[in-house]
């Protein structure tokens, strides 16, 4: 059986592809950081108590835990997911995710030329890389000009070369997977759309009765987690290594979904929505639209959900969820 390591894998996308790589018999190795609370990993019950499922606890910042890792499984597959994945957090400490989304990857990618130069590596990069620059009208493509603006885009760029360096200087098979938007009910709660959905759920059940947000004009390209880790696998199993934009290529303004949560739950956007100036970002991106032609044409990857399937399902999940607190 392949063995593959997922960093993050308590995360969204990490059990989600946890789940997925079990699934088509993979054995997988699963890191996440070490937490008080077993509740932590809840994303990963499905998979838990599976005999081709190994979680270990430790973080990839630890450059002598990630070589242990490595020298002893020696992996088919790396899937790096791990990440300080929240860009307005970024803003408040540039230099921890330089640490979780620079540093270490380029620690991965070392130990991995040294002592495993078999296994494939994948690199979760973002869209977020192109942010600064205007956005074609049929989206941002793989080789669009590249302006960050962000500490979490600047530090998801600098990996992003160090996975194009190591390919082209090294001979590793190493790629970058470009993604937009993505969610699910797995997505945590600090996040625009589920802080949304949780909101307007809330509002809906009488626990609150408001949802406070910053800005809500900027455009995003939104997808479903599950579709996504699916276009990881197919991009590790090409004969060449290369990048790619995951996307749906279809999206709509933090607003318009906004507006598409109060609908289904019935309730007045007006009424709801709250301007909180400390959700304003120095900087944000006023337009993500991915164009995932490239990714298409090479695997046969298409998205199976909309922005509005996605909302639904994150919506009802929370309604689900709230009343079992009552």
């Amino acid at each position: 059986m392949p063995i593959s390591v997922i960093t993050g894998v308590a995360g969204q996308d990490g059990s989600y592809l946890a789940e997925y790589l079990v699934k088509v018999g993979h054995t997988v190795v699963g890191i996440a950081r070490r937490v008080s609370s077993s509740d932590s990993y809840r994303n990963l019950s499905s998979v838990i108590s599976n005999d081709n499922f190994l979680l270990l606890k430790g973080d990839v910042t630890d450059h002598s835990f990630i070589y242990k890792v490595i020298s002893k499984y020696k992996p088919d597959y790396w899937y790096n997911l791990a990440a300080q994945s929240n860009v307005g957090h970024s803003f408040c400490e540039p230099f921890t995710v330089i640490d979780t989304n620079n540093k270490a990857v380029a620690s991965q990618l070392k130990i991995i030329n040294d002592v495993s130069k078999k296994t494939k590596f994948y690199q979760a990069s973002t869209t977020e890389i192109f942010g600064g620059g205007v956005c074609p009208a049929n989206g941002y493509c793989e080789d669009s000009k590249i302006y960050p603006i962000s500490p979490y885009a600047i530090s998801k760029l600098s990996s992003y070369w160090h996975v194009i360096n190591h390919r082209k200087s090294y001979g590793l098979y190493a790629c970058n997977g470009i993604a937009g938007n993505h969610s699910s009910i797995r997505r945590g709660h600090d996040f625009a759309i589920r802080k949304i959905t949780s909101g307007v759920a809330k509002v809906k059940l009488g626990i609150k009765n408001k949802v406070r947000m910053g800005d809500l004009s900027s455009f995003r390209d939104e997808g479903h987690a599950e579709d996504y880790v699916e276009a990881m696998y197919l991009i590790m199993q090409q004969d060449e290594p290369s990048d790619y934009i995951i996307s749906t290529g279809f999206g709509a303004t933090i607003e318009d979904m906004f507006r598409y949560t109060c609908k289904i739950a019935d309730v007045s956007f007006e009424d709801v929505y709250e301007v909180d100036p400390q959700y304003m970002r120095p900087s944000d991106v006023p337009r993500l639209l991915g164009n995932p032609n490239k990714l298409t044409l090479k695997t046969g990857w298409r998205p199976k959900q909309t922005w509005k399937e996605i909302i639904d399902e994150m919506y009802q999940n929370d309604i689900l969820n709230l009343k079992k607190t009552l």
